[in-house]
């Protein structure tokens, strides 16, 4: 279980809910869950291939060497055929072995990096990159154990076993004879983000459990569990390895047996519900996600927050707590005078007994120079009607002319003010136009400070395109002009420095105290001391500010901490500065402030950094904290890359030992690799 404080215990799934389609490593993208909008995979250069390679980090003091007690097998476990060798297991006994490799400390990364990140004898530029490794690091690691599940017939939705894979994610096609494991390393192209390997190649220095579940005939469980010994025949005779070093076995319990023994083992059960029991990190992105931008006010009864989905998380508000939900598509056309008369009309008529729906255009839809008058005409009618339905007893009698059908309703017969959600998928991308728009309109505020206060007042996390930075630059006098609240002149306005440099997005903010950004949002001191910003965290990218600037700013010298000598290339550790770094931003969040920290891209170092202060703060293990980072990081997908990752799988155990706890992970890292490998597959180019 993870090691949570209280403060942030969460609620399981709910029963009935139900995991994505499985995903294949090794096939097409069918069935692959839809895309978060908005988010992308950045590039993160590793800072070019240099003719040197750089130097090994030093090793640590300690050799660590994963133990099993799964061997030798004859202890523990009855051999079923003699050739090739495959035993059976009891579910008793496996309950035993993946608690006992849970609770074994991993290698230290240097024991098993650059190995992990593959290899591939043709592969020259991966082993150029390499090449100043002893050549003994390139050969499989004496060091690693892991116990790898397989399920009969690969199908996962249902009947999945914690960290369970299928057998095309492991074994060559059922034709090849002799049988043999997947040539998994990639043979072209460089990375340090191989995520997708990792199962097969943990699978291969594992011992292999197979099961089938009640659909299953036990012949199939059988033919599968002596190809898997026959492929681990070969490939310890390929690397030298001690004949049956690594062996198969086959679960002699039923999957029923497990699930009512084990309930902690079983990730999705029998009917494909998920069970809650072994973390998911689709659900808990999702989960995250929305208690992250959870719905909230913004303005007198209007809020702003995701699409209420209560089968995700039970905290938010039903629907039905609003009077008109307005979604942000891009599918949406800016609605007409009528359509809002029609809207106000059926408000009244509705009587508050469920909530009403529309549509407005997304944020990026209008576009600059493009955009026409009848779509500015239409988002300040929008604003207008909002405000008017919200707002009812502060609004005067307008002594426009109306239609007849307007007429039939006047103002001082509104019984009471209409309570509005703008929604979106992720409560934050899709909305922010409409919502910075009339957040401006009835607070009587010029964007810039309508782009601070939704931010630091009002809680509020998003992002906008760079065309709504635009777009409402450039109507600002009419939105005030026609404000209820603005009392000043336009021309009085002057813009700050800091928002023509930004790009529509700000820093994620993820934690009150801790902001996760890049290069250009370090590079505008001026933005975020307006966001109280007070401290900056450089992870191997320096700041270049112009002399003018920072002597103006007089920012101190002791709020600036640069990590050096880091590079985003698979080699460098950050381990070391763990510590250092946890420290600094402390000192920030005890003064009251916060701390930006960042890389170039933001996205890798200085998530990684990240990702270690949530997991000290907040007590979460590895796979939560990634995940609680990853939904706070808006517009980007956060991209540790392996050693990084392995890094952070490793401060776990630290986290756990200073807490005087004992050692147990709750998630293996084939399988850590393995999630983190399905949840970016559709987002890849």
């Amino acid at each position: 279980m993870a090691a949570a404080v209280a403060s942030r215990a969460l609620p399981i799934p709910s029963p009935s809910s139900t995991p994505p389609p499985h995903l294949s490593l090794n096939t097409s993208s069918r069935g692959t869950p839809a895309a978060i909008p908005n988010k992308h995979i950045p590039i993160c250069s590793p800072g070019g291939l240099p003719a040197t390679p750089p130097a090994s980090p030093p090793r640590q003091d300690s050799l660590i060497e994963t133990s099993s007690i799964t061997y030798p097998p004859h202890h523990y476990c009855t051999e079923f055929s003699y050739d090739p060798p495959v035993y059976t297991i009891t579910a008793d006994r496996m309950a035993e072995a993946v608690e006992h490799m849970a609770t074994q400390p991993l290698p230290n990364p240097e024991q098993v990096f650059p190995w992990l990140h593959g290899l591939h004898s043709d592969n020259h530029m991966q082993l150029a990159f390499f090449s100043s490794r002893p050549r003994s690091l390139r050969k499989v690691p004496q060091c690693i154990r892991s116990l790898t599940i397989v399920k009969t017939g690969g199908n996962l939705n249902t009947s999945k076993l914690k960290g369970a894979i299928a057998p095309d994610e492991l074994l060559q096609s059922a034709s090849s004879d002799p049988p043999a494991f997947i040539e998994c390393d990639p043979k072209d192209g460089f990375s340090v983000r191989n995520f997708h390997i990792q199962a097969c190649k943990l699978a291969m220095v594992s011992d292999i459990i197979v099961y089938g579940d009640a659909k299953t005939h036990p012949n199939e469980t059988v033919a599968l569990a002596q190809r898997i010994s026959k492929a681990q025949r070969q490939y310890e005779a390929r690397n030298g390895f001690p004949p049956c070093l690594f062996n198969t076995f086959m679960l002699s319990d039923s999957f029923n047996v497990v699930q009512d023994r084990y309930p902690d083992l079983v990730a999705t059960d029998s009917t494909g519900s998920m069970t809650g029991s072994v973390a998911d990190f689709f659900y808990w992105e999702r989960y995250e996600m929305c208690a992250m931008s959870k719905a909230s006010q913004i303005s007198n009864n209007v809020y702003l927050g995701p699409t209420p989905d209560l089968g995700v998380n039970p905290d938010c508000e039903d629907e039905d707590s609003y009077d008109m939900l307005i979604e942000a598509t891009d599918l949406a056309h800016v609605p007409e005078s009528r359509s809002l008369r029609a809207l106000r009309m059926g408000l009244e008529r509705n009587n508050r007994k469920c909530a009403l729906h529309m549509e407005f255009p997304s944020s990026g839809s209008i576009m600059p120079p493009s955009w026409s008058h009848s779509e500015v005409d239409g988002l300040m009618e929008m604003c207008r009607w909002m405000n008017e339905l919200a707002n009812p007893h502060e609004v005067k009698r307008s002594k426009r002319t109306r239609s007849e059908e307007d007429e039939a309703i006047e103002m001082d017969e509104i019984a009471a003010p209409r309570k509005f959600l703008i929604h979106c998928t992720d409560g934050y991308t899709e909305t922010t136009l409409l919502a910075l728009a009339y957040f401006m309109y009835a607070e009587g505020l010029p964007v810039h400070d309508a782009w601070i206060q939704m931010h630091r007042d009002k809680g509020r996390n998003f992002f906008a395109y760079p065309s709504d930075v635009a777009l409402l630059s450039a109507i600002q006098p009419r939105i005030l002009q026609e404000s209820p609240r603005f009392n000043q002149s336009i021309f009085e306005l002057s813009e700050p420095r800091w928002l023509s440099k930004i790009d529509g997005s700000l820093p994620s903010r993820i934690l009150p105290y801790m902001y996760l950004g890049n290069l250009n949002h370090a590079n505008n001191p001026e933005l975020l001391r307006e966001l109280g910003i007070t401290r900056i965290l450089s992870v191997g990218e320096a700041l270049s500010w112009p002399d003018d600037l920072r002597k103006k700013l007089a920012w101190p010298s002791e709020n600036l901490l640069m990590v050096d000598r880091v590079q985003d290339n698979g080699v460098d550790p950050l381990w070391a500065e763990f510590e250092r770094c946890l420290k600094f931003i402390k000192a920030g969040k005890e003064d009251g402030g916060a701390t930006l920290v960042h890389c170039r891209v933001g996205v890798s170092r200085s998530a990684t950094i990240c990702i270690a202060e949530v997991m000290n703060e907040l007590g979460l293990s590895f796979p939560r904290a990634y995940c609680f980072v990853r939904a706070r990081r808006l517009n980007v997908i956060i991209q540790p890359h392996l050693r990084f990752t392995y890094e952070l799988l490793k401060w776990e155990e630290f986290q756990r030992e200073r807490r005087n706890e004992p050692l147990r992970r709750e998630l293996e890292w084939a399988t850590v690799a393995r999630e983190i490998a399905l949840m970016n597959k559709p987002y890849s180019r």
